[in-house]
């Protein structure tokens, strides 16, 4: 689900002003024939060359991780004002112990919260026997909806997961995080810690773009399973739990049933289901604000405008719960605004442009996210 951001450094006693003297004279040495330097500056305990690069961008970035690795610090190679400033961190990069063992009780924990969410998803014939069983078996009624929701959410996760592993970043394992009923889904879905930054915005991008692209590849043919084994009946009696329609729903469900009669409805499969819990994860992360998979895609297609883009979201988040009167997007939004916010960390080399594929692709996830959101999520119907 989300990139969780980079673990920030620990708080850090900057050395006295003499000896960061001496470490800018050092790392100085270190840039002059990476740049051209005709400015320096310490701000705190961060050290700042101005000037004009002497090669590309990501030949610079390879010679001065190297070299400022050994003083302690990481380079971050930046556009400034009409030239380039390349700034050194006191980072290092950071090293931990996986507890594995974290992970896979937040998995087993999840797996458990899944299977109970989907006792409550019938409509698979042999399973829904199940629950009638007295023997333990009964609680695998939920395993059609679960094993659905839990790969299309692992496959997600693992697209991070491996794409950064693939560009040598510095990643947790997903802690996927389990949420018991009476929430609908079992889940609230996984993240991944990005402890270190992206090397450039062609790998951010990829990083980012890898988990619901990977997630989709389980989604759809799930989708496409779950409405063949689906039916078309009567709109029972009372109030029932009713998913929205998206766009791309809307099609699929017109290409399997065609027009749906007055006085009818889809009853969908458990597959189907989790499915739709599947596209609408993929819609809330593509979504292009701060630390979201959509907000990192986004920073590696619009830079620095990536905050004005975040907002726009909001706005539109806060327009759309107000046009449809449903208050999922309200309260979504409320969460992006207190719990994400709207900054991205930038990669160490922000000056090497995305490429046009890549470009072409962003396009792509902001087109999906269209196709994916709902414009009602959940109803009573």
């Amino acid at each position: 689900m989300r990139l969780w951001p980079f673990r920030r450094a620990p708080r850090i006693g900057y050395p006295a002003t003499e000896d960061l003297l001496v470490t800018e004279d050092l790392l100085r040495r270190n840039v002059e024939d990476v740049l051209a330097v005709r400015e320096r500056q310490i701000r705190g305990g961060i050290i700042v060359f101005r000037g004009e690069l002497r090669m590309a961008p990501g030949r610079a970035l390879d010679l001065l991780v190297a070299r400022f690795r050994e003083f302690g610090y990481t380079p971050f190679v930046r556009a400034d004002r009409d030239g380039v400033a390349i700034q050194a961190w006191p980072l290092a990069e950071t090293v931990e112990r996986q507890r594995v063992g974290l992970n896979v009780i937040l998995f087993l924990l999840t797996c458990a919260s899944t299977l109970a969410a989907g006792w409550f998803f019938t409509g698979s014939p042999a399973f829904d026997a199940l629950r009638a069983s007295t023997s333990p078996t009964r609680f695998l009624a939920g395993a059609p909806f679960a094993v659905t929701l839990m790969a299309i959410l692992g496959v997600h996760e693992f697209g991070h997961y491996f794409t950064a592993r693939y560009y040598k970043a510095s990643v947790s394992l997903p802690y996927f995080i389990p949420a018991p009923p009476p929430f609908l889904f079992g889940t609230l879905g996984a993240i991944i810690r990005m402890r270190s930054p992206a090397r450039d915005r062609n790998s951010l991008f990829d990083i980012a773009a890898a988990g619901p692209l990977a997630g989709l590849l389980i989604a759809l043919p799930a989708i496409f399973l779950g409405l063949e084994w689906s039916t078309v009946a009567p709109i029972p009696p009372g109030e029932t739990i009713v998913f929205g329609n998206s766009i791309l729903m809307r099609a699929l469900v017109h290409l399997r049933f065609g027009p749906i009669p007055e006085g009818l409805m889809v009853f969908t499969h458990p597959i189907a289901d989790a499915a739709w819990a599947g596209f609408f994860v993929t819609a809330l992360n593509l979504f292009p604000v701060g630390q979201l998979d959509g907000g990192r895609i986004a920073y590696a297609l619009f830079g620095q405008r990536h905050r004005t883009v975040g907002v726009v979201t909001f706005v539109a988040l806060l327009l759309l719960g107000a046009v449809t009167g449903s208050m999922n997007w309200v309260v979504w939004a409320g969460l992006l605004f207190f719990m994400v916010g709207f900054h991205h960390s930038p990669p160490l080399d922000d000056l090497t442009p995305l490429s046009s594929g890549r470009r072409m692709l962003g396009l792509l996830c902001l087109i999906l996210l269209i196709l994916l959101i709902p414009p009602v999520p959940v109803q009573m119907g």
